[in-house]
Order: structure tokens, then sequence, then C-alpha cells
């Protein structure tokens, strides 16, 4: 017996000292192991990479733009729900455990040693804060080491924070498939919905995700996703969660997902949105852009915008289809034996063009083709298995010239197999043969006195091509320049009724042939006035203007306009001969518009950052009183602008004036449909190469540009007038729509003074040929009749009598 005890004395004391020594051994293996733990207290200042989103004016979602597609929601915004199904799903005893779930550790220890040697993946037994750990501190790395790591750090950071704090943490970082981070973003990715507008049905699929989002995908997954989505609602019912009843309603539903689109989601916006981008990578860098969570509030107005697009792609077909050159033949061919749908649907059509369908021609015949509609994709990617049809007819296909004639039958033009683009019909009419066209152009339209750009186009479609040529294309703006040259003018002395020449003029030019400009047409007019001469877009006068006061000057109003940053100061750039975008040129007429005032213009109101601190706001002007806490019948605040004087408030209005007169009299008179007070010029380049109207109304200054994108003649006539005006004039007409005219602001002291039109000299109110024409204080239409350029033509003096001046009115004064 007492060798019994001793012997077994003997074995407990081995068995003790083991005990130690493994106890230990263990214990220097998590010192060891703890050495290496990364500082859990960084959780704290956790800033995860947060997607940025812009808006328009209005607050309507134009894009978003993120590395990982995440929205922060603290926990206090999520809804009881959300949280209930994912710990029902994740950790059920989330609210109780210290960071680690013995009962769990044991259940996956069973699996593993029944599984063992099977291949199969370690069941895990991680919670919640576990998971929180091997997210935001460890890796995926599958070992044993790592697994006391994460233990280890779980338990210390449920000493450090609270549960709803690793909550927090969990379901702002874990992802969920199709590019989403954490629960907010996915909300939106799969349902287009905030997280408080979410289902049982819907809140249980996403806590069915995290396990792995691929095998739950909702389209190639879909019946293990359904599965998996009501083993998540019996768990909620275990729980207590959700009622049995509720439970089951929830399970019957089917699994409806609607995917978000990416990139631009608001209609007619690409190339506003694509440079909203672009200037906000260039102000906080693409890593604030991806992953800042910036909140951008662009000046984009939604309407105005889609009537932008509309009425540029209307203009661009047009042009194309009198002046194109007919039929380019078309998209590609595909054989149209068997299902031609399934062939039809792996030709890509441009995205941002749904008026538009991709079709295949069946048959092609003497008046009309059949042909086969692409079909729609499904939200599951599938194509619809449904063939449409459609009957294209050869009355509306006449501007389909083959070989420089009309066709003669619609299989002139139309081949079996040929895939084209048709318009969808908006009245209920025929579908109509389309082409996308060569020609492109742009258009901007721009608050005036705050620089805001309201609407910005930059071409026929941005899927076909993003270059911008609102904001990218350096065009020359031809005569749509002169309004500044003639600014210039009106600043430094001259008035609207001084007179210049209109007649040939030889420049020499070093080492160059002389140069002869010519006007529009080839024809002279003789001496003119300044409001004549912008009216009728006379060439020969701006020459001579320009050289009378000199090229310098004009090159300084330039800059100041902000048009070119430095002209060459040579008599060529006084007629627009220089580059510049079409945004400039808006900027520079805003500019006229609001009375001289500098504008910078904008696409971008306000950005925040993810704290909602603005960290950027264009308006500048100076506000003391705004911030006061209440009214206490102090006087409405006052807005201090600073922003630097460019022109003289007359000089802006004369020059506006003598741009109304382009509209009423001159080369633009097509704007007149407007039915409002409109001021603008029109600008063609040497071999109509460039087209451009700019112009504004007390309130909204709009330029358009129309030109190929490589410059070559657009044929004889297509100037400014006739294809960029009606542009600008539609535009007005819808944009302007229900809002009453407004006249032009006439600054105090300008004095009217009645003037003859054609000698510039004071007249008689009332008489024939008579107009009001303004003044500054100091000056006055002439009493003797002045021709600038006169002398230097004929070697005589410049001021005359009027009698003389009448004469060479009329031809008889010996000029011609």
């Amino acid at each position: 017996m007492k060798f019994l005890i001793k012997f077994f004395g003997y074995l407990f004391g081995i068995g003790a000292v083991l005990g130690l020594v493994v106890a230990a051994g263990v214990w220097i293996y998590l010192e060891k192991l703890a050495e290496d733990l990364p500082d859990y207290t960084a959780l704290k200042n956790y800033e995860p990479p947060v997607m940025t989103r812009v808006h328009a004016a209005d607050g309507s979602l134009m894009a978003e733009y993120a590395k990982q597609r995440r929205l922060f929601l603290p926990i206090q915004a999520m809804p009881d729900m959300l949280k209930q199904a994912y710990i029902s799903a994740e950790d059920k005893n989330f609210y109780s455990h210290v960071g680690i779930d013995p009962e769990g550790i044991a259940r996956a220890a069973v699996r593993f040693v029944q599984n063992f040697g099977s291949g199969r993946r370690p069941e895990g037994a991680s919670t919640i804060t576990q998971q929180v750990a091997k997210n935001f501190l460890l890796t995926n790395e599958l070992s044993v080491d790592r697994k006391i790591k994460e233990a280890i750090l779980s338990l210390r950071i449920e000493q450090a924070y609270t549960k709803d704090e690793i909550l927090e943490l969990y379901l702002n970082e874990i992802y969920l498939g199709l590019g989403a981070y954490g629960v907010a973003a996915a909300s939106l990715v799969y349902f287009d919905k905030s997280v408080h507008e979410l289902s049982l049905e819907e809140v249980a699929y996403l806590a069915a995700l995290p396990k792995a989002p691929n095998n739950y995908h909702p389209f190639r997954g879909r019946e293990r996703a359904i599965e998996r989505r009501n083993w998540v609602i019996d768990r909620m019912v275990e729980n207590g969660y959700v009622s049995a009843a509720d439970a089951e309603v929830a399970k019957a539903k089917p699994l409806t997902v609607k995917p978000r689109e990416t990139g631009s989601q608001l209609f007619a916006a690409e190339y506003f949105t694509e440079e909203v981008r672009r200037q906000v990578a260039s102000i906080y860098g693409e890593n604030s852009l991806y992953e800042g969570g910036l909140s951008v509030r662009s000046t984009l107005d939604p309407k105005m915008q889609v009537t932008a697009r509309k009425v540029l792609m209307n203009g661009l077909l047009d042009f194309d289809q009198k002046r194109g050159g007919g039929w380019r033949g078309p998209v590609t061919t595909i054989p149209v034996t068997g299902d031609w749908g399934v062939e039809l649907g792996k030709v890509e059509a441009f995205s941002d063009l749904p008026e538009w369908r991709l079709a295949v021609v069946l048959e092609a015949g003497q008046g009309s083709a059949e042909v086969g509609l692409q079909p729609r994709r499904l939200v599951s990617g599938a194509l619809e298995p449904d063939r449409e049809t459609a009957t294209l007819q050869l009355e509306d296909m006449k501007w389909a010239r083959v070989g420089g004639r009309a066709p003669a039958a619609v299989s002139d033009v139309l081949k079996q197999g040929d895939v084209v683009y048709v318009e969808i019909p908006k009245d209920g009419s025929r579908y109509a043969l389309r082409q996308i066209p060569k020609v492109s152009g742009a258009l901007v339209a721009m608050d005036p006195f705050t620089g805001r750009v309201l609407a910005l186009v930059g071409g026929f479609s941005f899927a076909q091509s993003e270059f911008n040529r609102a904001t990218q294309a350096w065009r020359q703006p031809g005569s749509s320049f002169k309004p500044f040259v003639y600014a210039a003018a009106l600043d430094n002395g001259y008035t609207p009724s001084s007179v210049v020449l209109d007649a040939p003029i030889e420049l020499a030019q070093a080492g160059q042939e002389t140069w002869r400009p010519q006007n529009y047409g080839g024809k002279f007019y003789g001496p003119s006035t300044l409001r004549t001469g912008i009216e009728l877009s006379r060439n020969l006068m701006t020459i001579r203007l320009a050289q009378d006061m000199g090229m310098p000057l004009v090159a300084e109003y330039a800059k100041r306009f902000g048009v070119y940053d430095n002209m060459m100061p040579v008599l060529s750039m006084s007629l627009g001969a220089g580059e510049t975008t079409v945004l400039r040129m808006v900027t520079a007429y805003s500019i006229l518009a609001n009375g001289g005032r500098k504008v910078t213009p904008t696409l971008i109101d306000r950005i925040q950052d993810r704290y909602g601190r603005t960290i950027f706001k264009h308006d500048s002007r100076i506000c003391e009183t705004c911030d006061a806490n209440d009214w206490t019948g102090q006087a409405e605040p006052e807005l201090i602008d600073e922003r630097e004087q460019v022109l003289d408030p007359m000089t802006a209005y004369q020059i506006t004036s003598m741009m109304e007169g382009v509209v009423q009299r001159g080369t633009a008179t097509s704007v007149r449909a407007v039915g409002r007070p409109v001021a603008g010029k029109t600008g063609t380049t040497n071999e109509e190469k460039d087209a451009w109207f700019v112009g504004y109304t007390p309130d909204l200054a709009v330029g358009v540009f129309i030109g190929y994108d490589q410059p070559r003649p657009m044929g004889r006539g297509a100037t400014g007038g006739l294809v960029a005006a009606p542009i600008f004039t539609e535009f007005m007409k819808e944009a302007l729509a229900g809002s009453p005219p407004v006249e032009f602001r006439v600054p105090k002291g300008l004095q009217l003074i009645p003037i003859n039109r054609q000698t510039g000299m004071r007249a008689v109110a009332g008489a024939e040929g008579t107009i009001l024409e303004s003044f500054k204080p100091g000056t006055a239409p002439p009493d003797t009749y002045s021709v600038i350029g006169f002398e230097d033509e004929m070697g005589v003096p410049r001021t005359v009598s009027p009698e003389a001046g009448a004469a060479v009115m009329t031809g008889t004064g010996g000029l011609y």
C-alpha cells in the first residue's frame, strides 16, 4: 500500500513538473506570439477607404468612385434588424462572450478530428471580434499561430472597445461581393436601397454573404443563395428576433436583386461627370478621390443637361444627314441563319444612346427592310428570349446617299446581315435608320454671374469618344472673338458710332506672302459704324480697328477675359486665328453679360470630407453677417463681391447692345426665335472648319461649337449662323421655357441717343434709319464724319463734312 502511495506520489510529482514545464512552454510560446502582435489600439483611428460620391445641384447622384465600394455607416444609424441578422448568422453569442466562443471552439475541434485526413478545410470558430482582429490586424494565413494570435487580440479588443464599436468596425469592413465593402455599400450595390429600406429577406441575404460571397452569387448561385438566406432567417427566429409567421412570408419570396450601375449614374451627364472627376483628382489626388469618402456637390442642372445633350445630338445628326456625305456603311455584318439574336447580342452598342438600338437586316427590298432588334440584357446578364423585329421604310432613309445620290431602293443602302443603328420611335411611328455622325461639337451653359457651369456636353457620345470638346479641344473661335476686339476699343475712347473703313487691305508679313484678308462673301461695303461691323461680322473693319488701336491692347484684353493666355499681337489674331476652348469662350462672354465682373468657371460648388467638413467652396464672396444666430430686426445680409472688374460696366452694356443687333439684324437672325432679349456672336473660320455661336440672355450664357475632330472643311455655307446658332436657339427655348423675358440691365449714367445707323451721327428720333445708341458720359455722336482707316487708304484727312460722308456712303464720293 505504501508502495502504491509512493508510486502515485512519484507520478504526481513528475506530472506536476511536466505540467509546469508545459505551462512554462505555453507561456513562453504565447509571450513570443504576443511580442509580434500589431497594435490593436490603432482601431481607434480606423479610417477605411470610402467611396467618393458626386451629386448634381439638386442632390441627384451623378457618380461613385472607389477602389473599395464602401460607405461608412455609424452603428447608431444601422437598423436593429440588420444587426440582428448578422449576429444570428455569424455570432449569436456576440453580446455575451469575451471575444472568443469556447463552445464554438470545442465544436470546431470535434469537426476537425472527424474530418482529419479528408482534405476538407477546417471549420472556423471565429467570433465577430475575431473576424475584426483578422480583417484589420492579421492576414488570412491558415495556421495555428494565426488563430492563437487572433484569439489574443480578440481578448484585448474586447477589453478596449465596446460591443457596439466592435460591431461597427465589422459591419463597415466586411467584403460582401460585387465589389461592395460594408453593409451600407452592399445595400446599394445589390438592391439600390439604403439599409433603412431593406426588407427582412433582403437583410437576411446580405447577412448570408460574409462566409463566401461568390458561392451565394445572386445569379450564378441563386439556389444556394436562397438556401443560405433562408437559413439566416431561421436563425433569427431561433434567437427571438423575428416571428415564425414573418419568417415564412420572407422565405417564400424570390431573391430579387437590382445591381447598381457603376460610373456615371445620371443620364446625359457623362462628359460633365468625367470633367468633375478629373478636377477632383487634380486638386486632391487619386487616393483621396477613390478612398477619401469625399462628397462633391456639382453645379449641374440635370434638366438643363438633358436638354443640352438632346439639342446638340439633334444638331449633329441634322448636319450629318444634310452635309455628311451620305451612308458610310453598317457597324458590322453577321450571319442571320439560325438564332441571329445571339450573334447580334455580341455586338457592343454605345451605352449612352438609349434612343437607339442595334438591329440586323434580315431582308432588304425595294421599299422597305425587315430588321431584327438586338435583344436587351436581363439583370442576370442573359438575353431576352423573344426576338423583336421592325420595318424600315425607304422614305425615311433618303438622306443615306450612296455615291452622292439618294437611294432608289432600300437595297441600295442595306443588305442582309448588316448591323445598323435604328432610332426607337417616340410617338408610335416607324423605326428609322441612323448612323453615328463624323462631325462633332460641344455645348456649355453657364450662370454668367457666378461662373457655375449648369450644363456641359463634350460630344455626340461619351461611350464612342471620351474626348471632351468643351474643355479639351483647342479650336479657332473665328469671328466669335471679335466682341473682345470691339470691347477693347469701346473701353479706350471709341464709341459704337465710330466709323471704320471696310475696303481691301494688304498687309506685308515678314518672310511670307502679302496677306490679303477678305470678308465672308468677298465683298466690301465702305465706311461703317462699329455696330454695323460686329452685326454683320466685317473682317476688314475688325482688322483696321485693331490696327488703329494696336494689337498689344487687343492681346491684353484677350488675356484679361481669359480667351487666350498669351496671344501673339499680330493682326490675324483679331479675327480669332488663335486657339481656345468652348468653356473659355463662354466664360469670357459671361463677363460681358454680368457687367464686366471677372468670373471663374466651375463645375463644383462644394466638396466635403468624410466627416462632413467643407474643404472646398467655389463661392468666395464675403458675407460678414450671414452667421447670425437669430433675427433681431437687422438688415438682410449683404454679399461683398471683391472679384476683379475686368471691363467697365458701361462698355459691357455697349457691346451687349451691339451683339443684340447681331441677333436682330445681323448674322444670327435665326436666334430671334428664342423670343426674348439675346446677345451673341457667330464665328466661322477659314474654309468653314469651325462653326460657333456664343451668346447670352441676362441670366444665362451658352456657347456652341461644331467641327470635325481633325479639322477639315465642313462645306460651303456651314457657318456659325447656319450650323451652330440653331442649336443655341433650341437650347435657349427649352432651357428658359416658363421664365419671363428679362431685358438687359442698363448701367446708371449711360445715355441713349438717336443716331443714323449708317453714318453714326446724331439724328432725329423716329427718322428712317435711326436707332438709339448708348454713349458713356462725356461722349456723344460725332458732328463730323471721321473714318478710321480712310486716311491710310486715300491719303486725305479722315475728318470730312457730313455731306461728304454721306457721299462716301452712297458711293458718289470717289471711294468706289
